[in-house]
């Protein structure tokens, strides 16, 4: 059974004029309860994650600064009335999501929750990210013995996840973004340091990489690799402004290629709990969240969506391998 994870409470995090608003998951749900396959959906009520979990991720000044705050805590991330209790919501929105596959009571959830993550680091809340909703997910299933492989398909690079499990080889971290770009982090040379060296993998693509320049990174590096860590579960940090006509975007990626993702690493595991990350054109991001979902469903749903796209990938192929091929089987 696959479910969706929502609260209405998380539209109490909002500023209106900002491009990650309340108005983005307002528009997910209407169209998910428009879908055929809605009704075969089990829902999940999230429970704000313990503040002992989350200081396991962050440190107490990060989390103080984001309880304490109003108004802004960069030019980028604000922070209004509800916003320390609703991150708490989101990120124990992942958790749970997490827990309940790898208990077996459902087979994969997509949580729509908000604010975002990926972009949090240990320290400091960024891009408009408070916590880190996948890396304390990701958190929680390693002390129960868990190997993890978290998949960012976002624009930008995940920056916070990335850091925070940087010296760790339990969670394996993959993301393919656009370089250059926002946060100016990902290269292919970022591979984790100590016990993590390797289990950080960056494919930084340039602008206008579309659905063949990914797919051939995924083929040839990333799914290789990630069967070759056999994780125990797969969080994927759900970023929709991958998109072709994302205004905060630069890759051309169609509609459908959400769901060819989510099919391709439920090869690897059936296990598959989502994160909604980005995604700032509506449209677009409420019919990608209905691809990813209808895929995870079994019931795959097409969009028509269509952009030019002859870009490959090789030079990043070519470096990934000669930058990982002495830590994996490439």
């Amino acid at each position: 059974m696959t479910a969706i994870v929502y609260h209405d409470d998380f539209t109490l995090h909002d500023n209106p004029y900002h491009p990650e608003r309340a108005e983005r998951l307002v528009s997910v749900m209407e169209y998910l309860r428009s879908m055929p396959f809605f009704d075969r959906l089990a829902q999940m009520q999230p429970e704000m994650v313990s503040e002992d979990l989350l200081l396991e991720v962050h440190t107490p000044d990060m989390v103080s600064r984001v309880k304490n705050a109003q108004g802004w805590l960069d030019p980028d991330t604000y922070v209004s009335r509800d916003s320390y209790r609703i991150a708490r919501l989101a990120a124990g929105g992942v958790v749970g999501a997490c827990q309940a596959v790898l208990r077996g009571e459902q087979d994969s959830v997509f949580a729509l929750v908000r604010p975002p993550g990926h972009h949090a680091t240990r320290d400091t809340s960024m891009g408009f990210c408070l916590f880190n909703n996948a890396a304390v997910a990701a958190q929680s299933l390693a002390k129960q013995g868990q190997r993890v492989l978290i998949f960012d398909h976002d624009v930008h690079h995940g920056n916070g996840t990335a850091d925070i499990f940087y010296e760790r080889r339990d969670i394996l971290y993959q993301s393919f973004h656009l370089y250059p770009h926002f946060p100016g982090t990902g290269l292919v040379d970022e591979i984790g340091a100590g016990e993590g060296a390797g289990y950080t993998v960056n494919a930084p693509l340039s602008r206008g990489t579309g659905n063949a320049g990914v797919r051939q990174v995924m083929e040839e590096v990333m799914l290789p690799i990630a069967r070759q860590f056999d994780p125990h579960v797969v969080i994927v940090s759900a970023g929709f402004d991958s998109h072709h006509t994302d205004t905060l975007g630069g890759l051309y990626l169609t509609v459908d290629f959400y769901g060819e993702i989510i099919s391709r690493l439920l090869e690897v595991q059936e296990k598959i709990v989502c994160s909604l990350e980005g995604g700032y054109n509506t449209d677009v991001l409420r019919k990608g969240v209905a691809v990813e979902v209808a895929t995870l469903l079994h019931t795959p749903v097409s969009c028509e969506d269509r952009v030019e796209d002859e870009r490959g990938a090789g030079d990043v192929v070519q470096a990934l391998r000669d930058t990982l091929g002495s830590y994996w089987s490439l």
